[in-house]
């Protein structure tokens, strides 16, 4: 069975179990799923709704991509475990020799990049879905805004969760011109992402007080 197919009670047990996956990568796309799902219901509240009749073409748009974002998230599960796995097994390699050494050398490294492009798709995945989510925060029922503002906490909290698991992995590469890129490439998502979530969860605030 994927990690992704799990029960709710089964993966939880199983992150706080001592196996090496899920982990922080899994948990943070599993918790952007959410919050795409948390805006995604916004858009089932609105569509049909004469009030909202003109913006009812662009919420079932934003329908659409949520329902693949969400899919994308998930497979993305499953992916963060499936990139550890080498990553994993790349530590225990010999190294007692100088040919050893270098090819634990080589096959740490791959198995590092691979172990940290998956949560930056997450990081990715997850901007995306704050995009959509302000839109359905601005547009969607107002009965149902409170839940954009969750989704919006939900995507900011797994994108700030997702880098770490890039930055670990990148602080062990040898070559660092590709990992300061990718940190960069991290940095930049977050400070301009972290900011929308937080004006969007801002804003719901504000019209529930």
């Amino acid at each position: 069975m994927s990690i992704s197919a799990k029960t709710i009670p089964d993966f939880i047990e199983s992150l706080a179990s001592k196996e090496p996956v899920p982990g922080g990568g899994g948990a943070s796309a599993l918790t952007a799923a959410i919050g795409v799902a948390l805006g995604n219901m916004v858009g089932s509240l609105t569509v049909g709704k004469k009030k909202y009749a003109d913006v009812e073409a662009e919420i079932v748009e934003l329908k659409k991509k949520s329902d693949e974002l969400q899919a994308a998230l998930l497979r993305l599960i499953d992916k963060d475990a499936e990139d550890f796995a080498p990553l994993a097994r790349a530590y225990g390699l010999p190294r007692d020799t100088p040919e050893q050494q270098a090819e634990k050398d080589r096959v740490m490294e791959k198995a590092l990049r691979d172990a940290a492009v998956t949560p930056f798709e997450i990081m990715k995945k997850c901007a995306e879905a704050i995009d959509i989510i302000k839109e359905f925060a601005a547009k969607g029922s107002k009965l149902a805004i409170s839940d954009a503002g969750v989704g919006a906490i939900f995507c900011k909290a797994a994108l700030a969760g997702a880098s770490l698991n890039v930055f670990i992995n990148t602080k062990a590469m040898k070559d660092r011109a590709y990992a300061e890129k990718l940190n960069a490439d991290a940095d930049r998502l977050l400070a301009e992402y972290e900011a929308k979530a937080g004006a969007v969860f801002a804003q719901v605030k504000e019209q529930l007080r």
